[in-house]
């Protein structure tokens, strides 16, 4: 069965994330690295001043590494605080405006096809991936899913250009 992955353009206004940090490997993800830090996330949200959301929160994925190695995610909350606090062992991170190609992950669907699919939408729209500040994609992932589920739902945004 053919997998379909409808992709929109959206804008999405500069915002400031707080949350928790993890590097490594893409094997490491795979191993469990990344869900263990969104379930570390979901147990310190009262932490977090002036969530935007407590439906959502984003997977921030930028490359740390030559040659595709591994990379940096921040698990994160958008808040409208602007003191400048952060809880103890917590980052923030500064979003800057842009364009995505913006996707949904569905229950079922293979996660890499997804990314396939996207990517070559963006190919076909004639825009590209654009990795500003080494930001590579956003995930979003609703707050209330099992961190530990293996066929997650989410949706895939691809920072783009012309």
């Amino acid at each position: 069965m053919e997998q379909i992955n409808d992709t929109i353009v959206v804008t999405k206004e500069a915002y400031r994330a707080i949350g928790l940090k993890w590097e490594g490997t893409f094997a490491e993800a795979g191993a469990g690295g990344i869900r263990r830090i969104h379930e570390q996330l979901r147990g310190r949200m009262r932490e977090i001043p002036q969530p935007a959301s407590m439906t959502h929160f984003y997977g921030l994925s930028y490359q740390a590494y030559p040659g595709n190695a591994g990379f940096v995610h921040y698990a994160v909350v958008e808040t409208t605080d602007d003191t400048g606090y952060v809880p103890e062992g917590m980052t923030a991170v500064e979003v800057p405006t842009l364009s995505y190609a913006k996707c949904g992950h569905a229950k079922g669907q293979s996660v890499d096809r997804s990314y396939r699919n996207v990517y070559e939408w963006i190919e076909r729209q004639g825009y590209s991936a654009v990795s500003p500040g080494e930001l590579t994609h956003c995930e979003i992932y609703s707050l209330s899913r099992d961190p530990h589920d293996p066929d997650p739902e989410f949706t895939i945004m691809i920072p783009i250009e012309r």
